[in-house]
């Protein structure tokens, strides 16, 4: 029998997670195939994904038409009707998986609405009740890695709530957010509650950053006062995303072998382990599973859309790559400071840019609803 690199990555230490979700999806055995032949171990969501999932799903037609009846409602509490089935739906059927890996895998996770980014008490009151609402031990409240986002980790995690926190895209930030995790255990712990049962996960977002990187070095190329610079510019594309993540990695084995830690750790807490997101290659002068290849070890999720799922389990190669070239990623890191390229401000535009397109999409969401409602 074929050897599946899906299933394989378990044995290097890494989750492979589904990024897709949607009625047909669950209806049909897809999910289930996926979790019998691929291994997948969790999925995550967000509203692109439930964009696409209900203007091209027929399975809504009737839910949809049945919400209509009650004109009361309004086009967002229709959405999160919808979206708060589905995602019950898929924490059922993951929920094998989160008894036998003793709440390590199994999650699915739900986006707090997108529009509350900068607002954490908004976050937080919506966090609590979807958490409440779903009332499934295996589902992660996504929270955006903004800064006013941090309190909502904090006081999420003391709540009991098990979070994603999501449009991660710098070390300095994941550092904060990882800090803020912590913050909540110890929260939860001062008012005398256990902290066996909590979960999170970072989101780090990859493609995204070599994206951004490349197009700022492909105008060092362009603007390069001799040879040399150029091709030292160049030689830097397609090598800041895996250089950030592999950091990042190392930044948290730190912060979770830190005496800080040590002492949640004996009394139950879990490692806030990293998640790859946005593993599909944009560039397609690069190699199509290199986000996943490249990013392999143990303590980490990989949250693959179908194109790369359907890559990787055709030619993927599983390795321990998380902390291999640790040289290499110092000196790239190195090298983009030298050509004055400011990765801080990079990913901080990435993220305002990340929100920005997560509400685009929330609001099409909900025009969407409102059109159908209408005809």
């Amino acid at each position: 029998m074929a050897v599946n690199p899906l299933v394989e990555l378990r044995k290097a230490g890494q989750s492979f997670w589904y990024d897709n979700i949607s009625r047909g999806l669950i209806k049909s055995g897809e999910l289930q195939r996926l979790i019998i032949e691929d291994g997948v171990r969790g999925i995550t969501s967000n509203p692109s994904i439930f964009y696409k999932a209900i203007k091209d799903g027929i399975d809504y037609a009737a839910p949809l038409s049945e919400l209509f009846k009650n004109a009361a409602l309004s086009a967002k509490e229709i959405l999160y009707e919808l979206e708060i089935a589905d995602i019950t739906s898929a924490a059922d059927a993951l929920l094998p998986i989160y008894e036998s890996s003793k709440g390590v895998d199994g999650y699915v996770s739900i986006e707090v609405d997108p529009r509350f980014a900068y607002d954490s008490e908004k976050t937080i009151s919506e966090g609590r009740e979807i958490f409440k609402l779903i009332s499934r031990p295996n589902i992660m409240i996504k929270v955006p890695a903004t800064k006013v986002g941090l309190q909502a980790i904090t006081q999420l995690t003391a709540d009991g709530c098990n979070v994603n926190v999501t449009l991660l895209f710098s070390v300095e930030r994941y550092a904060e957010v990882a800090t803020a995790y912590l913050d909540g255990l110890n929260k939860r712990l001062d008012a005398g509650k256990p902290i066996n049962s909590i979960v999170s996960v970072a989101s780090f977002f990859i493609s995204r950053i070599d994206t951004a990187v490349d197009k700022v070095l492909d105008n060092r190329v362009e603007h390069a006062l001799n040879d040399a610079e150029k091709e030292w510019a160049q030689s830097l594309k397609g090598k800041a995303a895996i250089s950030s993540a592999k950091e990042a990695y190392q930044t948290m084995i730190a912060l979770f072998s830190s005496e800080k830690f040590i002492g949640l750790k004996h009394k139950g807490g879990n490692v806030q382990r990293l998640l790859w997101a946005s593993t599909s290659t944009k560039n397609p002068a690069y190699p199509d599973c290199l986000y996943v290849d490249s990013l392999i070890g143990p303590n980490t999720i990989n949250t693959m859309p179908v194109d790369t799922v359907k890559a990787f389990k055709d030619h993927g190669k599983v390795s321990r790559t998380i902390d291999s070239g640790l040289k290499d990623v110092d000196e790239t890191l190195s090298s983009l400071m030298e050509l004055n390229i400011n990765i801080e401000t990079i990913t901080q535009k990435l993220e305002d840019e990340g929100v920005k397109l997560f509400i685009d999409a929330f609001d099409a969401l909900l025009n969407l609803i409102e059109d159908k409602r209408k005809n």
